[in-house]
């Protein structure tokens, strides 16, 4: 059971425009300090019956730290004319006109928009959490009846901490963020997910299964992931 502190905020340290979060956890044994590299949250975890006041004094000596984690985050993208962005990892310019169509739509090595330029940046986040449903659900369909697998449903959401995830009921759930993510990486995924329709645990067999869906590793997509994922949560986000 986690508890976020209610105490007022001006009591918190702040580092820039954030405040810290406070969670305490009844089964932590020591202080946590973390930033989260998808939202740049500044989270301290602590012991259920900690005091709150020796755990900020400890955050001080540790400003710097978080400063430079601050720092290092990936730099916010908002949606704009003209930017490039990846679709099933195709690079597109963003052609917006007023006079376009308002259905987003490729054309060749574009993606045309048009409506009010306001309108500009929820058109394109509901036009690529289209694309990455209708993808996703065929890439898993697809690889899940070639191997004889019971897959549910597929849907996709906006979660900080996985890319995807697969329920005891057959349901799949991706980060729609992974259409932005080079192929191999959707793939790779993917692979994760189904293999997990019959291996339900991490152990060697899983494993080997989703290295056989895979047809390779799943090294390469990791190493992307770590590197260039948090940047993915950035789209679309002014700060």
């Amino acid at each position: 059971m986690i508890w976020k502190t209610t105490s007022s905020t001006d009591r918190l340290p702040r580092f820039g425009d954030r405040t810290i979060v406070v969670a305490r956890n009844r089964r932590a044994r020591s202080l946590k300090l973390s930033v989260d590299p998808a939202s740049g949250t500044v989270r301290l975890g602590l012991p259920w019956r900690q005091p709150l006041a020796p755990a900020l004094a400890w955050v001080e000596t540790r400003r710097g730290w978080v400063e430079a984690q601050l720092a290092s985050l990936p730099v916010a993208r908002p949606i704009a004319p003209g930017m490039t962005l990846c679709i099933g990892g195709d690079p597109l310019v963003l052609d917006w006109s007023i006079e376009h169509p308002r259905t987003p739509a490729r054309r060749g090595d574009r993606l045309v928009v048009g409506g009010p330029r306001e309108l500009l940046p929820a058109r394109v986040l509901r036009h690529l959490r289209v694309e990455a449903l209708a993808t996703l659900t065929r890439e898993s369909r697809a690889l899940a009846d070639a191997n004889g697998l019971d897959l549910t449903q597929v849907s996709v959401g906006d979660p900080r901490r996985r890319w995807g995830s697969c329920a005891a009921d057959g349901h799949i759930r991706y980060s729609w963020r992974l259409i932005m993510a080079p192929a191999f990486v959707r793939h790779s995924v993917v692979a994760h997910e189904v293999a997990h329709l019959r291996e339900h645990h991490h152990g060697p067999s899983f494993h080997a299964f989703a290295d056989r869906l895979l047809g390779g590793s799943h090294v390469p997509a990791r190493d992307w992931l770590a590197a260039h994922g948090a940047a993915l949560h950035w789209f679309g986000r002014t700060a």
